[in-house]
């Protein structure tokens, strides 16, 4: 594949993410705008459950106590993947800055590997049934994210990818606010 097939290719998947992620987010203010006076009988019984509502319309200790589980699990792979690609990209922006190419590069293979990882440990979870889109949403947008990052540590020109990335990291940003909202975690500072 050459450059220009890998960008085209890669710039495709990120549009088809944030698509998605659009789609999801309507559908999800769609479903929470639903009236209050609804009938409750013509609801499915799905939507009637406790995973549909928000957390804090978590009546149990039961569930309250299992999304707060949820929570930590997803915490537990967040804030170190979190801390590794702040100081990856970082790196990134100022070995960029000081002209250093190998050095970015690098910081943009640990990036991957960091990227991947949290995609590995995410799916691997089970989350509520109302949260699970979000998560494949996240994890389909991630994994185009990784892709341009790896794609984007082997080209000559990084300063045309350091836009690139930073478009791609807009739908990643989004599906992590909806599912951490959902988990009745605060919005993250970054993700």
């Amino acid at each position: 594949m050459t450059d220009k097939q890998g960008r085209a290719a890669v710039t495709s998947l990120v549009t088809a993410g944030s698509v998605l992620l659009g789609s999801a987010l309507l559908a999800a203010g769609c479903a929470s705008s639903a009236s209050p006076a609804q009938d409750p009988a013509s609801q499915s019984p799905a939507s009637q459950g406790p995973a549909s509502q928000g957390p804090a319309a978590h009546g149990t200790a039961g569930t309250t106590a299992e999304l707060t589980a949820m929570a930590a699990r997803y915490m537990a792979i967040a804030r170190p993947a979190n801390r590794e690609l702040d100081h990856g990209f970082d790196g990134f922006d100022d070995h960029i800055k000081d002209g250093d190419l190998a050095a970015a590069r690098a910081d943009l293979r640990a990036a991957v590997v960091t990227e991947r990882r949290f995609d590995r440990q995410l799916i691997a979870l089970s989350f509520p049934p109302r949260t699970e889109p979000f998560v494949r949403l996240l994890y389909r947008v991630n994994q185009a994210r990784a892709e341009l990052t790896s794609t984007a540590a082997g080209v000559t020109s990084l300063r045309e990818y350091q836009r690139r990335l930073d478009a791609a990291n807009e739908p990643v940003e989004d599906a992590v606010r909806v599912i951490r909202a959902q988990l009745g975690l605060p919005p993250p500072d970054t993700s």
